[in-house]
């Protein structure tokens, strides 16, 4: 039985995530205390089987910026998702099947609610009290938009004060997992022990892995999984858990947007407005949230019949906060997928049009008076931010009449005792023509305005998409799946479909804001779906070479016991884009670079760029150590990095990484004693 040599708390650490180039770690020598045995061997692939689900249920956690929710599935009964149970409060008009991820903390910073009961108890607050209440909404941004995440990254609330961004996540999955655990037994006839169920977070495929680590740690924070049994939570890509789910999809589960092209409003022949087609489709979307259990196909659905081996097509994210595109290949007859090119997108969600709203209104007021209202009168602004996402969801191209957005009358008062004179005279005095004013007390935008708040946010998404398009490895795509909550959007849908229609099919599912909640679940009951992704970065580690004069800068120049090495080369494991399949292992082995050396630093770089060659080059950061403690040898056994002809033989650690999952695994074993290390790369230490 070999020994597990446990890492030290402290071994890992990582420096800042700073992109400029590092001074040379030549200067402390332990940086780089390997020099590969064997010249870069080529990768060593291991598939691994797949296994039937050791879990008896899946519960599946879709964190998004503006709406949350849950869903499960037995694997006795994989065909049947079972939606999470209807939440009390809700906006009228708007099918609740998730809830608002916004969370509310007492003034002594104890949990108290989530979504529409955070909201209401918010709203409900005196003014004065509220003050001192923490209310915490689309907070999911700040771990996209932070460079440098790590454990101790704030968030601030609504009212200005901050705590530990951990925390406040840790606080939601743990609510999450309360509500679905209560409900999984109620309808479980076994007695479900913990480790019986597997849980399944999604995250945007553009996160970098700080931000998917980050996740899991308030994972283990909130209690979902012991850290003692990692693999009992996957972490699910957002695009790529809706393009497993659309693998299911039937014709009549589905709304087409390429079968009429339009042209100013109304279909080539001039015989429908384009309107009432959006019209009926969302009645359509209605319709089919009235269920909470959904089937799904054992195989691929009908619409896939039309798909030969080797077609390939986008999935657009278009979530609260970030546009997520991947582009998928289904291998046939198995149905697995294939990821032809990286993730890419960006920080363009609907979001972006309730930011256009604020910019809208510092414009009309003063933004010194938004600011000072939301300090002061914070849940008024929650209740103003709600009236405009009310109204915002039923803006659709061509609409005649105006969108009316009620101001609260704490609005009205405070800026009237603000500034001296009424909400209709700024209005007046800002020469916004596009924003009137109503005697009910309302802002009312026309359809201009409304253009004008959706047009950056939808510029940047077709942007997106059509450069995605442009590249060699995606042109010839048939088929474009919108996906995410702002896909319901009749704004996004013309723009998308004005722009691409005529390129290829444009897809959505009815049932458009819980696709990647589903397909969460499928991937939960078998993670080996997707068989190959991308890597977005090079990784490699920091080895020891024979110094080659001429070919290597004097700067890297390194004497130990002797000998001339050049330090700080990168030795890659991977490529930017470069395929790997699931199970694939890459392998590396190395031998310490002096004798009687007890202790190896492997320290693991990124960049996201392929021209690099040392470790200090521009662009390429440290991202993660495994330290090995190395046994002494016996007597006459193995020794160091000497050794001529007759003398002892090199002694060898062998490094494996696994690329082929969402999140990388990496273990270092000593050869001759067949210990073994095993670490997730940290990349939250400071």
């Amino acid at each position: 039985m070999a020994d597990v040599v446990q890492p030290e708390p402290n071994s890992l650490q990582i420096s800042g995530d700073t992109l400029s180039a590092r001074s040379s770690p030549a200067t402390a020598r332990n940086d780089c205390s390997i020099t590969p045995l064997t010249p870069s061997p080529s990768p060593r692939v291991e598939v691994r089987p797949r296994m039937s689900c050791p879990f008896s249920v899946v519960v599946a956690i879709d964190f998004g910026t503006t709406s949350s929710g849950y869903a499960f599935s037995f694997t006795q009964d994989s065909e049947a998702i079972h939606m999470m149970k209807r939440w009390e409060g809700g906006d009228p008009g708007v099918a609740n099947q998730k809830s608002p991820t916004c969370l509310l903390l007492t003034p002594e910073l104890r949990f108290h609610s989530f979504g529409f009961a955070a909201r209401d108890f918010y709203h409900d607050l005196d003014p004065e009290e509220a003050r001192h209440w923490l209310y915490f909404d689309k907070f999911k941004m700040k771990i996209h938009s932070t460079s440098d995440l790590t454990m101790e990254t704030e968030l601030e609330a609504v009212n200005g004060r901050r705590v530990r961004a951990i925390d406040v996540f840790a606080h939601a999955l743990r609510f999450f997992r309360e509500h679905a655990l209560k409900e999984v037994k109620d309808q479980s006839s076994s007695v479900l022990e913990g480790e019986a169920i597997r849980w399944v977070i999604t995250v945007p495929a553009v996160w970098k892995q700080p931000a998917k680590q980050f996740m899991r740690e308030a994972a283990y924070l909130a209690g979902l999984v012991s850290p003692d049994c990692p693999e009992q939570l996957l972490i699910a890509l957002e695009p790529e858990a809706a393009s497993i789910y659309c693998r299911k999809l039937r014709l009549h589960q589905v709304i087409d947007l390429s079968l009429q092209p339009i042209t100013n409003g109304f279909d080539l022949e001039g015989s429908r407005p384009f309107d009432s087609s959006f019209r009926q489709a969302r009645e359509q979307l209605r319709r089919s949230r009235h269920s909470r259990t959904f089937l799904v196909e054992s195989g691929t659905g009908e619409l896939w019949s039309e798909l030969q081996t080797g077609d390939r097509y986008i999935v657009a994210d278009c979530g609260g906060g970030t546009v997520d595109l991947t582009v998928h290949q289904i291998e046939q007859p198995q149905g697995t997928l294939k990821e032809l090119y990286k993730a890419s997108g960006g920080p363009h969600g609907a979001v972006g049009v309730d930011l256009a709203f604020e910019a809208m209104l510092c414009q009309i007021f003063g933004e010194d008076f938004i600011q000072s209202f939301k300090a002061k009168r914070p849940a008024a602004w929650v209740d103003l931010t709600i009236a405009f996402e009310a109204r915002k969801r039923t803006a659709a191209p061509g609409r005649a009449n105006a969108l009316n957005i009620s101001l609260p009358f704490s609005f009205i008062d405070y800026y009237k005792r603000h500034r001296g004179q009424s909400v209709e005279a700024a209005l007046r005095k800002s020469n916004m023509n596009i924003v009137k004013w109503s005697s009910q007390g309302m802002l009312r935008l026309t359809q201009e305005a409304m253009n004008e708040l959706f047009q950056p946010t939808i510029v940047n998404i077709v942007k997106h998409i059509e450069e995605l398009m442009a590249k060699p490895e995606v042109r010839g795509v048939r088929f474009l799946f919108l996906v995410g909550g702002f896909a319901e959007s009749p704004m996004l849908q013309k723009a998308v479909q004005r722009a691409l229609g005529r390129t290829c099919r444009i897809i959505i599912p009815h049932d458009v804001g819980l696709t990647i909640l589903k397909g969460a679940v499928l991937f939960g009951l078998d993670p080996t779906v997707v068989r190959v992704r991308r890597c977005p970065l090079i990784y490699g580690v920091g080895v020891l070479n024979r110094f080659v004069e001429g070919r290597h800068p004097r700067d890297k120049l390194l004497i130990k016991d002797g000998r001339q090495w050049c330090t700080d080369i990168l030795d890659r494991f991977v490529c930017v884009d470069q395929s790997v399949a699931l199970g694939e292992v890459v392998r590396r082995s190395y031998t310490p670079a002096r004798l009687g050396q007890r202790k190896i630093i492997i320290n693991i770089y990124c960049s996201a760029t392929d021209d690099v060659t040392y470790i200090t080059d521009p662009g390429v950061r440290k991202c993660g150590t495994i330290t090995l403690d190395l046994p002494e040898p016996l007597p006459g056994a193995v020794g160091g990095a000497g050794g001529g002809a007759g003398g002892p033989e090199r002694r060898e650690i062998r490094a494996t990484m696994q690329f082929g999952d969402t999140e990388i695994k990496v273990t270092a074993v000593d050869v001759m004693s067949d210990r073994s290390v095993r670490a997730s790369i940290d990349f939250l230490s400071n």
